[in-house]
């Protein structure tokens, strides 16, 4: 069925808007002094409240789709359950919302990477919401989710200035476990089974392209946070502060 025809658009439309408005209700919480005193903060903080609510739904969502059809684990391409399926679509909601979120909100130019790394998502996830394959590829990818928990933790903490606490030491080496075993192990275990695709003309081929390009981003966010983390020597410049991405 062609995609302006297909039934799920409604489902696109809806987990967008459920975003949107979980974003107008997360608005009403209450602020750290440090952030409410920043509009830009304040506008990451909202921000990084809706990635943290989608990285704790996602993350879940994926293991317990995993456990339900471990198929997915090995048939990548036609592995399908209606459970993988609502998800990816679910996801790729998240992705449009924050896109729109940060175009919206004027944040293109400091959040330009989030910007490449969402437009490439959207365009795997639509290979499995349109066409119904990979699906299984879809939902392993969203296993990063788990590791999303904790990275954005790091973050909301490092926004309100909460690095000398005992939870972000703690934290921070969760997080780099968790790196390992969510982000890197299933990038590199999708990236070896889509290389059979590399010298074909298939949907396949361009889903390569897209892992391809994420791993290259996955290594320099990696390279980010064992520096920042791990090796904080150098302090960044007033430019890398006004990142949205931050180190």
């Amino acid at each position: 069925m062609p995609p302006l025809l297909h039934p799920a658009l409604l489902l696109l439309l809806g987990a967008t808007l459920t975003f949107r408005a979980l974003r107008r209700a997360l608005c009403r919480l209450p602020l750290p002094a440090h952030v409410r005193a920043d509009p830009l903060r304040t506008w990451r903080w909202h921000n990084l409240l809706v990635s943290f609510a989608h990285s704790i739904v996602s993350g879940i969502w994926a293991l317990l789709c995993v456990w339900q059809t471990p198929e997915m684990l090995v048939e990548i391409e036609t592995a399908w359950s209606l459970s993988g399926y609502l998800l990816v679509c679910f996801s790729a909601g998240y992705f449009i919302h924050d896109t729109v979120d940060i175009v919206v909100s004027r944040q293109a130019r400091a959040s330009w990477e989030y910007l490449v790394h969402h437009v490439m998502a959207m365009g795997a996830f639509f290979s499995g919401i349109f066409w119904s394959s990979f699906v299984g590829g879809g939902v392993l990818t969203l296993l990063v989710e788990v590791s999303n928990i904790f990275l954005t933790i790091r973050m909301m903490m490092k926004i309100n200035n909460a690095q000398d606490l005992l939870l972000y030491r703690i934290n921070k080496y969760v997080n780099l476990v968790m790196y390992f075993l969510f982000r890197l192990a299933p990038q590199a275990y999708l990236t070896h089974f889509f290389m059979q695709y590399a010298y074909q003309r298939t949907l396949g081929t361009f889903l390569l392209g897209i892992l391809l390009m994420l791993d290259i981003m996955i290594l320099i966010y990696f390279s980010r946070l064992l520096r920042s983390d791990f090796c904080p020597e150098r302090e960044p410049s007033p430019r890398q502060k006004d990142k949205f991405l931050t180190e």
